[in-house]
């Protein structure tokens, strides 16, 4: 199942752009992240701002695929009638079409999205953060601020995908 709308895909890889210019600005949460990491401003000068842009772009859309697995439940019950699901007027197509026209709007809205996010943050991305942190040897500030930046973000994206990605009957 491939959404009709797929562009949101693109869109929604640009929350952690947007948010990681408003969070990581100084005024905000950006002096105690350099503190943290024991930069100077100095030292995140001569970056080529293009490719790390551009890369984050890239991921955020990786990251947007897999929140949408992670938030559209019907996914999953598409993927148990597979491949007979795929074949045309097939009784796997059948029962699917009638499975999505009763079950196929359920717990889509952006606050099922976000709360799938926020978990998905809190016991997954938390421990890997932590983890790398542990290693590398820096504290719990650092460790905190990168993990509200992500639920923040995570929360945004994952609502925004779970409300509004929409399918065609297969």
């Amino acid at each position: 199942m491939f959404p009709t709308n797929f562009y949101m895909y693109f869109v929604t890889a640009l929350i952690p752009l947007l948010v990681g210019a408003v969070y990581y600005h100084p005024k905000v949460l950006g002096t105690a992240w350099m503190n943290s990491n024991g930069f100077k401003e100095e030292d995140l000068k001569g970056a080529n701002m293009m490719v790390i842009f551009g890369a984050s772009f890239v991921f955020g859309v990786l990251i947007s695929l897999t929140m949408a697995g992670l938030t559209i439940h019907q996914g999953g019950a598409m993927q148990a009638m597979m491949p007979g699901v795929m074949e045309s007027g097939s009784e796997a197509m059948q029962d699917a079409n009638a499975w999505m026209a009763k079950y196929g709007n359920n717990h889509r809205s952006f606050g099922h999205g976000a709360l799938h996010g926020a978990f998905f943050t809190i016991f997954f991305v938390w421990p890997l953060i932590a983890i790398n942190a542990m290693f590398e040897r820096r504290g719990w500030k650092y460790v905190l601020i990168h993990v509200i930046y992500w639920v923040i973000t995570l929360a945004l994206m994952s609502g925004l995908v779970c409300a509004t990605l929409k399918y065609a009957p297969v």
